[in-house]
């Protein structure tokens, strides 16, 4: 059996343990059951949720036993952790939704019909639906002294702005999820981000109380850029594994652009690539850091796992038309798909239209001086074509699928205008 722990060492994955050699030897003696609850506040998981789904499958394919909770009991209140300011309750027909839309996306790595591939999928609503509230208070809440969770550091930062006696509860709740857990699979370990970690903990001492066995806990850590900026968050907001709210080429752009001095970090902590493979990228990224060798093997790994290989072929096909300009070589979906992101205007109403007022239409050029420096310095390219006559016009046929025009500024700056 492998070992997990010495794994997780070297892809950084290890924030907190508790008792680590306990846990080690654990790990290495048995198949050890295991779990990773993810939070339904959204109808999407985001790229620091899948982070976590990754570590359970390699803690699976060392042999261990998965569990993936689905919190259609805790998502009615909402994990205070990390928030300034008190949560919105969700109904619970959005919550139900929520839920459904989570469990198809933890699929994309489990496939609960797979023996190979198999993890058990809960949803603690089950469980919570059942129970009276004065037994949970006698029965759970009986075992935490208000003190125990002042030491919560989420609570303490809370506690100016003012926290509800639902949130300030909330520990208790998902300890109760890890006790019931252990009773009903003989759950040993509880994985989670390193905001959850006092949560976690709380499951420890809960079991530790009731029924004297010791079981352990690991968090991630929180995944953050070289700058100290979260990991997963683009110009226009969260990386989410729905792909309604991330297409495949804005989620492949994102991965492409990882910085150098963070991508070997990632390709550790989000591919299953080994050691030595590793290294090759290192070097690669020392050597030829203008191939983006890493960045692409990173981008492509994500999309294949997350859209499927047809989308790793269409990302790839846009990102080369883009890069050289060659537009006509893509259908009209695809170039809707790779200029999503891009500033965008339209005309109305004109039959023609001078470059160099296009250009200020679009903000793209801040004066008619900077235009004509523009485009005589052949700064400028109409649907991959440069122009440098400052005195060009363009019609309705300069358009593609007779209605988009795009503008290049630069070698990167694209600008997509709509003619209405």
């Amino acid at each position: 059996m492998q070992d997990i722990i010495e794994e997780l060492k070297w892809r950084g994955l290890i924030h907190q343990t508790t008792d680590i050699e306990t846990l080690q030897k654990l790990l290495n003696s048995k198949s050890v059951s295991f779990y990773f609850g993810c939070d339904p506040s959204s109808d999407s998981l985001q790229i620091g949720n899948f982070l976590g789904l990754i570590t359970v499958r390699r803690f699976q394919l060392c042999g261990h036993k998965p569990i993936l909770l689905a919190g259609g009991a805790t998502g009615m209140i909402g994990d205070p952790g990390g928030k300034k300011e008190e949560r919105n309750l969700i109904d619970l027909k959005t919550l139900r939704y929520n839920v459904k839309q989570i469990t198809k996306q933890m699929g994309l790595i489990f496939d609960f019909k797979n023996p190979t591939c198999r993890a058990e999928m809960v949803n603690n609503y089950d469980w919570f639906q059942k129970i009276n509230f004065l037994d949970f208070m006698r029965d759970t809440g009986k075992h935490f002294t208000v003190n125990y969770l002042l030491d919560r550091e989420w609570i303490k930062t809370r506690l100016e702005s003012g926290i509800s006696f639902a949130e300030f509860s909330y520990s208790l709740i998902q300890a109760f999820d890890y006790l019931t857990l252990n009773k009903k699979f003989n759950c040993e370990l509880q994985i989670g981000g390193s905001d959850q970690w006092g949560n976690i903990v709380s499951g420890v001492d809960l079991i530790k109380t009731k029924t004297g066995k010791e079981v352990h806990a690991l968090s991630i850590p929180l995944l953050l850029t070289s700058n100290g900026t979260k990991f997963g968050k683009s110009e226009n907001g969260c990386i989410y594994l729905d792909r309604k709210k991330t297409s495949a080429y804005q989620m492949y752009q994102f991965f492409i652009n990882t910085d150098d001095k963070d991508i070997i970090k990632f390709l550790k902590q989000f591919t299953f690539l080994n050691q030595e493979e590793i290294k090759i990228y290192e070097k690669q990224v020392s050597e030829q850091p203008e191939k983006r060798e890493a960045q692409k093997t990173l981008a492509k790994f994500m999309i294949e796992l997350i859209h499927g290989k047809k989308a790793v072929i269409n990302c790839e096909k846009i990102s080369n038309a883009l890069f050289y300009g060659d537009f006509k070589k893509l259908t009209k979906m695809e170039l809707e798909e790779g200029l999503n992101d891009v500033p965008t205007f339209e005309i109305k109403d004109v039959k023609e239209i001078n470059l160099i007022d296009l250009l200020i239409l679009g903000n793209i050029s801040s004066s008619k001086r900077q235009a004509k420096e523009d485009i005589e310095n052949k700064a400028i390219s109409i649907n991959g074509e440069i122009k440098a006559d400052i005195d060009f016009k363009l019609t309705k046929s300069n358009t593609l699928f007779n209605k988009y025009i795009i503008i290049r500024r630069g070698k990167k700056n694209y600008f997509l205008c709509k003619w209405n």
